[in-house]
């Protein structure tokens, strides 16, 4: 009997399979600073989505953002977008988007982007605040998936935030600051998270600025991880 309900028990937690049809949306408008790294950020989202089944579809229109566009899409990515990119009724058309049931998926610089909208910035979790100069090294600490703590390190401009998400989400990894110069958020510097959002579903992480952060397989599955999220594959982020 205990082995199947363990049985049952994956089941429930494996994500679902994805219809033909189902797409992500990549959005990358920038009105600030612009990544060198987006071509190479869009290319492995849609690896990643192709090999959960998913169609993904690359914009920077901002005119996308509508009720009848955004309907069909699983998720919408905010893809190392920055500053003002949507008008008040695109932003009400994501906002209900979310709330009705969609996902959001925020990389790096979707935290320096839509100031002047709270809404928005609760959906991000925790605005940009600053960065060390230059590229950095540290470890990451994978929270919750095992009696320790997975560790790795990676090198990327790692972000500080104006405030810490924690209260505010669940945190899925931090960075450890004292192994690199220039953090300010202390012992405790969560670098991804995500968080329930009405009927929908956020998942961001801090990483994505470098363009060789991408091909990090520990990235890919944390991408991966926040695909199924956001896709609503799967309600464990």
């Amino acid at each position: 009997m205990r082995r199947a309900l363990l049985w049952c028990l994956c089941l429930v937690l494996l994500p679902l399979p994805a219809a033909a049809d189902d797409a992500i949306l990549v959005f990358t408008r920038t009105a600030k600073f612009r990544h060198e790294s987006i071509p190479v950020a869009v290319q492995t989202l849609r690896q990643l989505a192709s090999d959960q089944h998913l169609r993904t579809d690359h914009s920077e229109d901002s005119r996308i953002f509508t009720a009848a566009t955004l309907a069909p899409y699983k998720a919408v990515v905010f893809a190392n977008t920055t500053g003002d990119v949507l008008d008040a009724p695109q932003q009400a058309a994501l906002q209900a988007y979310i709330e009705g049931g969609g996902g959001y998926l925020g990389l790096h610089s979707a935290a320096d982007t839509e100031y002047d909208w709270p809404w928005y910035g609760e959906l991000v979790g925790a605005w940009f605040d600053k960065h060390p100069p230059g590229l950095q090294t540290t470890h990451v600490i994978l929270e919750g998936d095992a009696v320790e703590p997975v560790q790795w390190t990676l090198t990327d401009e790692i972000y500080n935030y104006r405030r810490n998400p924690r209260p505010f989400v669940q945190v899925l990894a931090t960075v450890d600051e004292s192994r690199y110069e220039g953090g300010s958020m202390g012992e405790d510097h969560p670098i991804a998270w995500c968080r329930a959002m009405g009927k929908g579903r956020s998942w961001y992480t801090g990483f994505g600025h470098d363009a060789a952060v991408y091909a990090d397989a520990n990235v890919q599955a944390l991408l991966r991880r926040g695909l199924a999220y956001a896709t609503g594959m799967t309600p464990r982020c």
